[in-house]
């Protein structure tokens, strides 16, 4: 102990001065460089969530709300300087962590339970929808990367794919935010308006589940459309919305690959297995083969919309009013011929596939 001691004593009070320093400058470099920004995003979140309880937002998701409200902040306010690294940490590594998140979300048996029929007109939606999309968008003059996020968007999962796609295409924040909002747009329509249709077409609740977890983009719309028309119906919409979700890895693999193979410096290119999509299959294997407890489901669950929404914040805080006005109406349109072929396609498999 004496020694001990000793050798404390010996120790220069100027190293331990530098040491306390060097410690204290680490620290204030973290406050000045991301705690800010995600402080920012959290708040504008938490504003995001309160509106969506009030009278009049309730058919708007978190996750537009809060693209909303940072457009608005920061095209009418400014983004401060000192918190863009913060906001820059939300929109990427929050958000491939909350797409790893989804995972919890489904299981194996779940994509079984509607039978290799449904999966089967579930893929072939979606991989119509994709190359569909992407097709009009080059007759149309789309911007390449700005058609592949809607693509994604309408025939996958939403706002969780275009962001989870834009990590392989590497679009620019405006277009991503753009993409956000026209297919939340579309989906609310269809969320509000494929009820209504069941009688008229003669769907049955398995038939309307199945059309509505095949053709409407947000999960959250496809539950909201689903249990409109019988448990079972939304049962069934559920699980088939969740198949797309996990036909989300494939999609981004196949991307990557495309993006390898069209770059000129392939050492430059981007991998084609990011690794947040390996750990989002890991994690679907994991909830597969593991009991995990509801409540542990229920709070994963909560915590993926969460993050996804304080990425989709960042997003919106770093989107310029001037740069989505300078891309028209063609997206728009884009969007809407999406969503009108995905709920025709869709449905024509469904009633005589």
């Amino acid at each position: 102990m004496s020694s001990a001691t000793h050798i404390a004593n010996d120790i220069p009070k100027s190293l331990i001065s530098a040491d306390l320093a060097a410690s204290r400058k680490r620290l204030d470099s973290v406050w000045k460089g991301i705690i800010p920004g995600i402080v920012l995003v959290a708040m504008i979140t938490a504003v995001a969530f309160s509106a969506h309880n009030v009278s009049g937002f309730a058919l708007f998701s978190p996750m537009i709300l809060t693209v909303v409200a940072g457009m608005v902040y920061s095209n009418v306010l400014g983004t401060p300087v000192h918190a863009k690294a913060g906001i820059a940490f939300s929109q990427k590594r929050l958000l491939r962590f909350a797409i790893v998140l989804l995972g919890f979300q489904l299981t194996l048996g779940q994509v079984v339970s509607i039978g290799a029929g449904g999966v089967g007109i579930v893929a072939a939606t979606l991989g119509a929808t994709f190359l569909f999309t992407v097709t009009l968008g080059r007759l149309i003059g789309v911007d390449r990367k700005l058609a592949q996020l809607i693509a994604a968007g309408t025939s996958i999962c939403g706002a969780s794919a275009i962001v989870a796609t834009n990590i392989v295409t590497d679009a620019r924040d405006e277009d991503v935010t753009y993409a956000v909002a026209s297919i939340t747009l579309f989906g609310t329509v269809a969320m509000l308006g494929f009820p209504l249709l069941a009688p008229l077409l003669g769907l049955d609740q398995h038939a309307f589940g199945l059309w509505a977890g095949a053709s409407i983009h947000e999960v959250a719309q496809v539950i909201g459309a689903g249990f409109q028309n019988g448990t079972q119906s939304g049962e069934i919409a559920t699980v088939a919305k969740l198949t797309r979700v996990a036909m989300l890895a494939p999609m981004v693999i196949a991307l990557g690959l495309m993006a390898r193979r069209g770059s000129r410096d392939q050492s430059a290119a981007r991998p084609p297995m990011p690794w947040f999509v390996a750990a989002f299959i890991a994690v679907v294997a994991l909830n597969s083969l593991v009991t995990i407890p509801a409540e542990v489901k229920s709070a994963m669950a909560l915590a993926t919309t969460i993050m996804l929404t304080m990425g989709l914040a960042a997003m919106g805080l770093q989107a310029d009013i001037s740069q989505l006005r300078s891309r028209g109406l063609r997206p728009l349109a884009l969007a809407f011929c999406a969503f009108l072929f995905i709920g025709g396609f869709s449905l024509m498999l469904v009633k005589f596939a």
